[in-house]
């Protein structure tokens, strides 16, 4: 069990809960960003059971079993330095179908050219262009020291979820993998909250447009990174992500604020049964 702040206070019981809810609702909400269609409840039953959900598809399953098995991962290398060699493994986690085809490797760099299509607040449609595979060594080089910086660092919750902001802007800007890379981001970013002893980030679902569009503005503004722009080429342009990030820990708070309540009323029954 990870030593998280969190936690603190908690009955074991309490604990175990809290992080079940928490690779639960991580697990769901990652996946659920990239299209998978199964229920919060579904994911649920699938982490804990082992079991298919009728009328869903297997892929949507082999992400949910892989992402919860990624978790497990990212909560067992807290105590080291991130180094390229665990982002290879975690993404072989997240990319748990596996696809013979040579362009398309996981647990490796893309080989090939990325980017995505969407429209600007003028309405007009435009390419964005991810970082050239030549330029995605160098450009990880300097992401996995920024991150093992702002791991190695005591940072206060908010300051946690700015880091966050930070790590999961540059990564998907990037974007070093043939896919997976939403997935992997939400899941490497936390790493400097949960070694800070904070809860991770959790993107909800339902702010899936506003997210996508944050995203968007911020890589427009930025343009195509390459080794000499640096992963952060316009620092000024991270806060409205920033702020995003901020108003979305609000959903991991309300679950602590939870089991700190269930802990409370256990505490108020143990006295109340003493003074008897």
């Amino acid at each position: 069990m990870p030593r998280l702040k969190a936690l603190d206070g908690l009955d074991r019981d309490l604990q175990q809960s809290l992080l079940r809810q928490i690779r639960d609702l991580w697990t769901h909400t990652s996946t659920a960003l990239e299209g998978n269609t199964l229920t919060l409840g579904e994911t649920k039953f699938v982490i804990e059971e082992g079991l298919t959900v009728s009328g869903k598809p297997l892929k949507d399953h082999q992400e949910v079993m892989g992402h919860a098995r990624a978790i497990e991962l990212i909560y067992q290398g807290l105590g080291g330095t991130v180094t390229e060699s665990h982002l290879f493994t975690l993404h072989r986690a997240v990319q748990s179908e596996t696809v013979t085809d040579i362009y398309k490797p996981f647990g490796t760099w893309k080989v090939e050219p990325n980017g995505t299509y969407a429209v600007t607040d003028e309405g007009r449609q435009t390419f964005i262009e991810y970082a050239s595979p030549e330029d995605v060594p160098a450009l990880m080089t300097e992401w996995l020291a920024e991150l093992n910086r702002l791991a190695a660092e005591p940072l206060s919750e908010t300051d946690a979820v700015d880091a966050y902001a930070r790590l999961h802007l540059g990564f998907v800007h990037v974007h070093p993998f043939w896919d997976g890379n939403g997935r992997m981001a939400r899941l490497l970013s936390n790493i400097p909250v949960l070694r800070s002893g904070h809860l991770p980030v959790v993107i909800d679902v339902r702010d899936r447009k506003a997210y996508i569009d944050i995203l968007a503005q911020y890589q427009l503004a930025s343009g195509q990174l390459t080794a000499k722009t640096g992963v952060w080429p316009t620092e000024a342009q991270e806060a409205p992500f920033r702020a995003f990030c901020q108003r979305s820990y609000q959903a991991t708070r309300h679950l602590v604020e939870q089991a700190s309540e269930h802990q409370a009323r256990r505490n108020r029954r143990h006295n109340g049964g003493d003074a008897e």
